[in-house]
């Protein structure tokens, strides 16, 4: 190693966002490292990240995970999407799906196609295009096989619900296996260098001191080093995402084992339904400005599956993001970096994409601002954009007679938003910007879902004849639907591969 090479990591915090980083470090970074973690028992975490992205799969095989037993140990269920019920007028329902709707085409994305016929009723909905609404729709699920590549079925994109704790109980013993040190215990002061400001030690309850290089903070909302010690400042985002409170419970599972979240609005927020192998897990986001905690815990304890199986549990939080993801020695992950309502399932994402610029932009003891700089500059433009599409659910809502859904659908939003609002309601248009995490599909189905309506489409789809369209729409459409017919039940499928011990 490096001479001046970072030797001794230190990260704070257990849960999800700790033991990721943890798990990740110890199998990456090239031998020489020591890497030990500090957690308490005495301090519970969030423990409300049990919806993921599809991009879950890639760390875990990055981990070199087996994916049957990750879901086994996790309790996990397969996700192809998010069900948002009432989210533009009362009675609404529409699935975010994963993945692609219906084949591109070389003049034209195939939704322009779709866009043109849609306009003049000769269409069905956006929903029958992509086997990623269709599957769900009606409880099917399989993993896309890998010798059918022109099938719809390879187009299946998928995701994970799983129980945070015990996913973080996984990681943990992974990463022990790595040589990652478990500490337990309380940090009651943090020791600054006098020369530069930079973590020296951490102090802990019985007296001992922790020295580290890098310290990486990992601590959630308490931002313990990012904030209570380096004072990075915090950038609030609640004029644009009132919610500020959730409370949380699980339920026993009822009914059918559905391979989707839900997301049911309600007067001042929503309610998460996550459904996992043991329990499903619930929760209700709301603003405190419009609906006190007692009656945000009536509606969640009045819209159960089945019995609770804990006490309700009030989370409050300020959305937005820490000015500063990387401050001197210290990074910021999870949480302690900011905090993002789980709308959209992104917050173990976010873990994941700050552990891949901590790898990329990886110091020495020197921490040259260059890297700092860089890795703030990704950070930044990454909570931007998630916040932008969280923005935009809000802003199109449709309720009637809600003080809060009426302030989100007249709030003045980002430019950004705007634009993208204005572009899609002209012609259609959607423009992905650089990197982001959410592609075009994904802001076309919010967007039409909770009633955004294009007054056109791409000129280049007249290329084609309406008739000839509609044979085309015709055909994806029944090839989606032969392949659902013959894909088995979400609970067929976890029984068969990865079902896990009661």
């Amino acid at each position: 190693m490096n001479a001046n090479g970072i030797k001794d990591i230190v990260i704070v915090g257990g849960g999800t966002a700790g033991w990721m980083t943890a798990a990740a470090l110890s199998r990456l970074l090239p031998a020489g490292h020591q890497i030990r973690l500090i957690e308490s028992d005495q301090i519970s975490t969030i423990g409300v990240g049990e919806a993921t992205i599809p991009s879950i799969r890639a760390f875990n095989q990055l981990l070199h995970l087996d994916e049957d037993e990750f879901m086994r140990q996790t309790q996990a269920t397969f996700k192809l999407g998010i069900e948002f019920v009432n989210w533009g007028k009362e009675g609404d329902s529409y699935i975010h799906g994963f993945g692609q709707i219906g084949r591109d085409q070389v003049l034209a994305k195939f939704y322009q196609y779709w866009l043109k016929l849609y306009q003049l009723g000769e269409v069905g909905d956006l929903e029958e295009f992509s086997i990623n609404t269709v599957a769900p729709r009606n409880g099917k699920f399989m993993r896309p096989p890998t010798d059918m590549p022109n099938s719809p079925l390879a187009d299946i994109a998928y995701a994970f619900h799983f129980d945070a704790g015990l996913y973080a109980r996984y990681l943990r013993g992974i990463s022990e296996q790595q040589g990652v040190i478990r500490l337990e215990g309380r940090i009651v002061d943090t020791q600054l260098r006098d020369a530069n400001g930079f973590i020296d030690a951490l102090v802990m309850e019985n007296g001992e001191h922790i020295h580290g290089d890098l310290f990486i903070d990992c601590s959630g909302l308490a931002a313990l080093l990012i904030e209570k010690a380096l004072h990075t400042g915090y950038e609030d985002w609640r004029h644009w995402l009132p919610a500020d409170s959730a409370i949380a419970v699980p339920c026993q599972s009822n009914g059918p084992l559905l391979p989707y979240t839900r997301s049911t609005a309600h007067a001042a927020g929503w309610q998460w339904r996550i459904p996992l192998q043991h329990r499903t897990g619930n929760g209700h986001v709301f603003s405190s400005k419009f609906m006190s905690a007692d009656e945000a815990q009536s509606i969640l304890l009045g819209n159960l599956d089945g019995e609770a199986l804990a006490e309700p549990r009030l989370i409050k939080f300020t959305t937005g993001k820490r000015k500063k993801a990387w401050n001197k020695n210290c990074v910021a992950i999870g949480l302690a970096g900011g905090f993002m309502e789980p709308l959209e399932s992104t917050s173990i994402h976010m873990v994941q994409t700050a552990i891949t610029r901590l790898l990329s932009c990886f110091p020495d003891k020197d921490f040259h601002q260059a890297d700092i700089d860089v890795y703030n500059a990704q950070s930044d433009e990454e909570y931007e954009r998630i916040r932008d599409f969280l923005i935009m659910h809000y802003k199109l809502n449709a309720h009637e007679g809600s003080a809060f859904w009426r302030y989100c659908r007249q709030m003045e939003v980002p430019d950004a938003v705007q634009q993208r609002i204005d572009l899609y309601r002209s012609n259609g248009r959607i423009f992905r910007k650089g990197d982001e995490l959410f592609a075009d599909a994904s802001w076309l189905q919010v967007m039409h879902g909770q009633g955004l309506r294009a007054s056109g489409y791409h000129p280049l789809v007249d290329q084609r004849s309406k008739e000839d369209i509609g044979v085309f729409l015709g055909q994806v459409k029944n090839t989606i639907r032969k392949c659902v017919d013959a894909m088995p039940t979400h609970a067929e499928y976890v029984a068969a591969m990865c079902a896990a011990q009661r």
